[in-house]
């Protein structure tokens, strides 16, 4: 620890600077109102300064100490005063000083200063500490807010159709154990095209926080963008958009990707089209036949957008049951696990989100979205998911 003693009486300073050196800290004596004028001007950096209120008055330690917190802000200041002092010593603390000691005639007080300045700069660091944390959280929560503006709040489906979309970030915990709500690199989006399909997308940018969160933005916006261009096909689509990305340092830089599963859903001929950059395959659940299964392998589709504007894509198609639910869905709901079993072996995986869909079959398509989140949650025995989760149902019955 880095100490500066200003200080007023020359029989003390050489005492006190013994005391405060003997665990090894480097301290800085200056007497006398110049001295000590000098050492906060020149520059050099302290993590406490010990300061005698009577310079020789306390109207002239007043002011060294103001100049001190102009020079040094953050540097927390311990104040000493004599017994008969102590009211003065108000006027130093409600302008910021952090402590203050009383100089008993004996002298005894030195033997308490090395634990009064180490105890200041330990609540000084603790109440910064406190004060980043909640900056922080107002940060993340702000650019949280942006990101789940682009989210469709209302969501149409054609006739005898029903969809719904839900996205869930996560939470870490910060200083004194409170929730913050991370800003997420998960997405949904659900739109009509003018030959009245219907695309249904979720992405997922890796990491997390700002950076996952702007990614998600910037292909939001890019899909926005080229929505209306008319595509042959949805990897032609993801081409393109991969393309965009690979020109988006905010996405690619160290090493970022964002995975994403656009598919095109025509409501007349049942038939979807669909195209994986590195995500899991929907999901399609069959109610005549009681099955519910993925479309694809898990493997299925080619790399995440961003990595190379060189990747290839593919077109999948499949025709649905007339009587069936489609589940698009990022990996925080299968990566879901209990916090004390980290490993691929002990995840909600497809398995759990198969089951759910199978456990819910006569249940409504709202009541199978909140079980899949309720069962994925249930399965971390109490961690919560440590991933971003988006959620999107498609449901159609004919009786």
């Amino acid at each position: 620890m880095r100490i500066l003693v200003g200080w007023d009486n020359d029989s003390e300073i050489d005492l006190i600077s013994m005391y405060l050196g003997v665990d090894g800290s480097d301290v800085v004596t200056a007497l006398g109102p110049e001295a000590i004028k000098a050492q906060i001007t020149s520059g050099e950096r302290f993590d406490v300064v010990l300061l005698a209120i009577n310079m020789p008055t306390a109207d002239d330690g007043y002011d060294i100490f103001q100049q001190l917190r102009m020079e040094s802000l953050d540097i927390p200041i311990v104040g000493a005063c004599q017994p008969q002092e102590v009211f003065r010593i108000v006027r130093f603390m409600a302008n910021g000083m952090n402590g203050y000691v009383i100089r008993d005639g004996a002298g005894d007080y030195m033997f308490m200063l090395q634990t009064i300045l180490e105890s200041t700069v330990d609540a000084v660091r603790a109440a910064r500490e406190q004060q980043l944390a909640a900056k922080l959280r107002e940060e993340v929560d702000s650019v949280r807010k942006l990101q789940e503006s682009v989210i469709p709040r209302h969501i149409e489906a054609p006739s005898g159709y029903q969809i719904r979309g839900r996205y869930e970030p996560s939470q870490i915990r910060v200083v004194g154990g409170q929730a913050v709500t991370m800003a997420g690199g998960d997405y949904y989006d659900i739109f009509t095209l003018p030959d009245n399909s219907i695309v249904l997308l979720v992405g997922d940018a890796s990491g997390h926080g700002m950076k996952a969160a702007m990614s998600i933005m910037t292909m939001h916006t890019l899909v926005r963008m080229i929505r209306s261009q008319r595509y042959a096909d949805t990897a032609h689509f993801v081409t393109e958009i991969n393309k965009q990305l690979c020109e988006q340092t905010i996405v690619s830089e160290e090493g970022g990707f964002i995975t994403l599963l656009y598919a095109i859903f025509n409501p007349e001929t049942r038939v979807i089209q669909w195209t994986s950059a590195g995500h899991p395959p929907p999901f399609i659940q069959d109610f005549s036949k009681g099955t519910v299964e993925a479309l694809g392998d898990k493997d299925v589709g080619g790399l995440p957008l961003a990595v190379t504007e060189f990747a290839e894509y593919e077109t999948y198609h499949n025709v649905l049951p007339e009587d069936c639910r489609l589940l698009l869905f990022t990996d925080g709901l299968e990566e879901a696990f209990p916090e004390a079993k980290k490993d691929a072996h002990h995840q909600f995986g497809f398995e759990g989100i198969m089951n759910t869909m199978r456990c819910n079959t006569e249940k409504s398509i709202d009541e199978l979205l909140q079980a899949l989140f309720d069962d994925s949650n249930a399965f971390t025995e109490g961690s919560g998911r440590h991933d971003d989760t988006s959620v999107v149902l498609l449901e159609r019955r004919s009786h």
